[in-house]
């Protein structure tokens, strides 16, 4: 009897956690899992990363994909999730241009590099229960290519930071995921504030050690560096 409920809870807790390994562009979704998006250490097991200062908190990947999707500017963007993502908390998206001299399908996205494109925020449902933009769905929410971003080779990262228990330091849960990309018909813009992985979160953060049942929703801070919208 032991047995099997230690079976049932390790099937729930694994239902209860996802992974993003579909990028969708203007509804088109890649062809097929991890084809631009690179496959994450957590493709099996759909474990989040719980510190956010080690080095996985960039892109988790076990490998580098071995396609690039085009994306124009201005495109509407989301990720086809596993499972249904259902812990609260929000969704963000970063950006990371390739160097000259590099591709998308070998560069490592290090250093003061990354910016962000889109985060949400908690609303009261008619319940009055605090509620995300895409819980309880198996997509994340959309969001848009800036149309200043400049043409060119990006990293493209897509992160949910469930929240369920994150009145503990160390117990926020990161599920994410990079893709690689060209953004083409862009602009010239000046993406910024730039953020390094790991780097731009801190275990103390307040976005990031929260107790969502003491704040209100407008109170919440998401973390990382303000958003870049063009």
């Amino acid at each position: 009897m032991q047995f099997l409920t230690a079976l049932l809870l390790a099937a729930a807790t694994t239902q209860a956690h996802y992974t993003f390994p579909k990028l969708v562009v203007n509804g088109k979704a890649e062809e097929k899992d991890w084809s631009v998006t690179r496959k994450t250490k957590n493709a099996d097991t759909k474990q989040g990363i719980e510190n956010p200062t080690v080095a996985d908190i960039r892109c988790y990947q076990s490998a580098n994909a071995g396609g690039i999707s085009t994306v124009p500017a201005g495109a509407t963007i989301h990720y086809i999730s596993t499972q249904q993502v259902n812990h609260p908390g929000p969704t963000q998206y970063y950006l990371a241009k390739v160097p000259a001299g590099a591709s998308a399908t070998t560069w490592d996205g290090s250093g003061a590099v990354w910016f962000k494109i889109s985060t949400t925020m908690p609303s009261v449902d008619k319940n009055k229960q605090m509620t995300w933009p895409g819980q309880n769905e198996y997509k994340t929410p959309n969001a848009t290519i800036p149309a200043a971003t400049p043409s060119g080779d990006y990293l493209l990262r897509v992160e949910h930071i469930a929240l369920h228990m994150a009145m503990q330091a160390n117990k926020a849960q990161f599920y994410l995921s990079c893709s690689q990309i060209t953004v083409t018909g862009g602009g010239s813009g000046s993406p910024g504030p730039l953020a390094a992985f790991p780097g731009a979160y801190k275990s103390t953060d307040p976005g990031i050690l929260v107790n969502l049942g003491s704040i209100q929703p407008s109170a919440y801070q998401p973390p990382g560096p303000a958003v870049w919208t063009g």
